[in-house]
């Protein structure tokens, strides 16, 4: 989402406009740019048969942008008539507010600039691999574009209520690192995993790692880390479950949150339904 970081943000907000969003500019990404992209897609689509679910597989293969960076004028005509979104291009990370009211609005925020060569493996700050990779092939499948779009009313509503805090939790262990339980046994959709060499085999085959049944106020109560794999992930029987999960109104799940504990990114509750792989 919108995120914190300690370093200075990256990207230029110079020309945003008050929505924050800026120009793609596709022309001006260079060929070292472009050859970057195919390597980091190379890789990621090596790897994704065996971990990634089948919805984003699927419309991956459908929209195939495996020649270069895409133009987001040429993807959005084709998401819109699937799911009625669009992708935005913004510089960077996003206040707040901003970002829930473009999802609120069934607008995607995608970072326009690519990573360097020395951050093949890792990034700090989501670029436009991370975002257009990782999160746009989903915006296809309608129950969850549904769901981003109910999280992103519910944002604009818990700013309100000085509830943030919660709501990061929950599009941090669901669409950034959620995992699902399919025919073909445990898969992933979050966007920080899809887009990520060493966290997706890591999330599925590891022993490290807990895997916990999707409970909404319990994923609300974790915190996270943001600099290691993940320490427990959260796994959902399907998008309809997310998409059921945020439809109520939140305000009394806050006021409950409010009286229980936080809960380290490590701990495992007795009432806690683990999935073993």
């Amino acid at each position: 989402m919108a995120g914190q970081t300690d370093h200075a943000l990256r990207g230029n907000y110079e020309h945003i406009r008050t929505d924050y969003t800026v120009d793609q500019d596709w022309a001006a990404y260079s060929a070292d740019e472009h050859n970057l992209w195919k390597r980091l897609y190379a890789r990621q689509s090596t790897l994704l048969p065996r971990y990634a679910c089948d919805e984003f597989l699927d419309s991956l293969a459908t929209l195939n942008f495996s020649a270069g960076i895409p133009k987001f004028a040429e993807i959005n005509p084709k998401l819109k008539a699937a799911t009625n979104w669009q992708i935005v291009a913004v510089p960077g990370l996003l206040p707040d507010d901003i970002f829930f009211d473009h999802l609120a609005h069934r607008r995607f925020p995608v970072t326009v600039w690519l990573r360097n060569p020395a951050e093949f493996d890792y990034i700090v700050e989501p670029d436009i691999f991370h975002d257009f990779f990782g999160h746009v092939p989903l915006l296809f499948d309608k129950t969850f574009a549904d769901y981003l779009e109910a999280y992103g009313k519910g944002g604009v509503k818990a700013k309100g209520l000085d509830a943030l805090n919660y709501l990061a939790r929950l599009y941090w262990y669901t669409v950034e690192f959620g995992l699902i339980e399919t025919s073909k046994g445990l898969r992933t959709y979050g966007a920080g995993i899809l887009s990520s060499g060493g966290e997706l085999p890591y999330c599925i085959e590891s022993t490290k790692p807990n895997r916990i049944r999707f409970d909404l106020l319990r994923v609300m109560q974790s915190k996270y880390k943001i600099d290691t794999f993940q320490e427990t992930y959260f796994v959902i029987k399907n998008f309809k479950e997310l998409f059921d999960a945020t439809a109520p109104d939140f305000t009394p799940y806050y006021a409950e949150l409010r009286n229980r504990p936080e809960l380290s990114a490590n701990t495992i509750l007795p009432i806690d339904s683990l999935v073993v792989v």
